[in-house]
């Protein structure tokens, strides 16, 4: 690219925010359309994103206490009709293999749309004793659900996630497994992906196929729909009793273990897009920014300045912070719109004035705010900046999201909050034609229970609630 030329716009994400989206993950080079419909490219840009999640929630797995592994791409479909509710739920997703070298295979094989079936079935073979409990392992893998509409991160055909599967002697170890690993996703999303979050039991209706109870993770995006973040699903005994997951207890009885799982997918990719960014493109947390610091010269041919540069750049990369130093032919011009689309927490700018002034321009990417500060404590300074600009995007992220919280009494209401891109807290008595109508009328589903809230009166029928829930469109 020319030096003169400079970073094509993007759609006005005031006008037509999915435009906006999709211009944002194809220009900054995150992804690209795979040959396939429904699948992408995850280009290096992107990965990286993805790596800085693994790398700080694979921490947390193995800090309580679970173990990676992995088991197969490929399932026997009779795997699947052991627990009817939960094929039920995915027949309409699933992919099917019913021919390999050649032949007609005997059996079709599933394309792993969830593993709880696979890992389910070998359980029952580790499985003998109270003394193999609790089982707690996590799988870093691919999947694939048959999409009909899809969008890059958001949905597509085949994703990136992580599944955790346990097992446990009791019910109360199991619901608290399920119970903590929604608060480890939650401490993630706040302070890693500084998204604030609600979470939540989901309703019978929007559980997840095979489970007892399901809870949610739920954020706001900047259009005020919901992304389902992450779930954590309490499975009871339903897939113990499919797969006869059995342990010889301590009173010398034969019992069903419980089992839990839960998940997050590179959908959080699709989330810090639409949670933080901005008309200008990405706005990216430092803790998974690719690029935390880029380093532009100004005049670079003058007065030293590439070396100051490069020292600088050496200083933060000993700190472990990642850094880039800009020292293509482009214009400084072009290079502030690269950079800034592509969301880099932190612009260092350094000219031969600033040398001679011992300054350096630092550019916050959050904020859009620009000052000057001293080159002999440059390094304290990114670090405290960096810190600072992770801070800040959740508390800005959590004051826009409580902004858009609102009640309703009627549907109208539900309708118009909606409408105006809010979250909408309503009663509701439990009943799935309530529910329903909701959705019909609205296009806003039920996204979690509001916990710990009452209400006198259903907002639909009128009738005594039994719940208060967060209704919203979501993705």
């Amino acid at each position: 690219m020319g030096k003169e030329s400079f970073v094509e716009q993007i759609a006005d994400i005031e006008k037509d925010f999915p435009q906006w989206y999709t211009d944002v993950v194809l220009k900054t080079g995150l992804v690209d359309y795979g040959p396939v419909k429904g699948t992408m490219v995850i280009r290096p840009y992107g990965y990286a994103i993805w790596e800085n999640i693994q790398s700080e929630l694979d921490a947390r797995f193995k800090a309580t206490g679970h173990k990676n592994a992995y088991f197969p791409l490929l399932i026997p479909m009779s795997y699947f009709t052991k627990e009817a509710e939960h094929v039920e739920g995915f027949a309409p997703e699933v992919a099917v293999v019913t021919h390999a070298g050649g032949e007609e295979l005997a059996e079709p094989l599933a394309i792993r749309p969830t593993s709880e079936t696979i890992i389910g079935s070998m359980y029952s073979k580790w499985l003998q004793s109270y003394r193999d409990l609790p089982i707690k392992i996590n799988q870093w893998c691919n999947v694939m659900r048959w999409e009909k509409t899809t969008r890059p991160f958001l949905r597509t055909s085949e994703f990136l996630w992580q599944e955790g599967h346990t097992a446990h002697a009791t019910e109360e170890e199991a619901e608290e497994e399920t119970m903590q690993m929604l608060g480890v996703y939650k401490e993630f999303a706040e302070n890693v992906l500084a998204i604030p979050v609600i979470c939540g039991r989901k309703t019978e209706k929007e559980k997840f196929a095979g489970a007892v109870a399901t809870y949610g993770m739920e954020a706001m995006m900047k259009d005020g729909k919901s992304l389902q973040a992450g779930t954590s699903h309490y499975l009871g005994q339903n897939f113990a009793r499919a797969f006869d997951i059995k342990f010889l207890d301590k009173d010398g009885a034969q019992k069903y273990a419980y089992t839990s799982s839960w998940g997050v997918s590179t959908r959080l990719i699709g989330a810090l897009i639409m949670a933080h960014g901005d008309g200008r493109g990405l706005v990216l947390p430092p803790k998974v920014a690719p690029v935390q610091v880029v380093i532009i010269p100004i005049a670079a041919k003058k007065g030293g300045v590439v070396e100051v540069c490069q020292k600088i750049k050496q200083n933060l990369e000993e700190m472990s912070i990642r850094v880039e130093f800009d020292n293509t032919d482009a214009s400084p011009g072009w290079k502030f719109n690269e950079w800034e689309m592509k969301g880099v927490p932190l612009r260092i700018e350094i000219g031969p004035r600033d040398i001679e002034s011992g300054k350096a321009m630092i550019f916050r990417r959050d904020t859009l705010q620009k000052d000057s500060y001293d080159l002999s404590t440059l390094t304290k300074t990114v670090r405290d900046l960096l810190s600072a600009v992770q801070k800040d995007m959740l508390d800005a992220a959590r004051v826009r999201r409580d902004g858009k919280i609102v009640y309703a009494q009627n549907l109208n209401e539900i309708l118009s909050g909606v409408e105006s891109g809010n979250f909408v807290k309503a009663g509701w008595c439990g009943c799935r034609a309530c529910e329903d109508k909701v959705k019909a009328e609205t296009a806003a589903t039920a996204r979690v229970f509001a916990e710990g809230e009452t209400a006198d009166t259903c907002a639909v029928c009128g009738g005594k609630a039994e719940h208060v829930v967060i209704f919203a469109r979501a993705y």
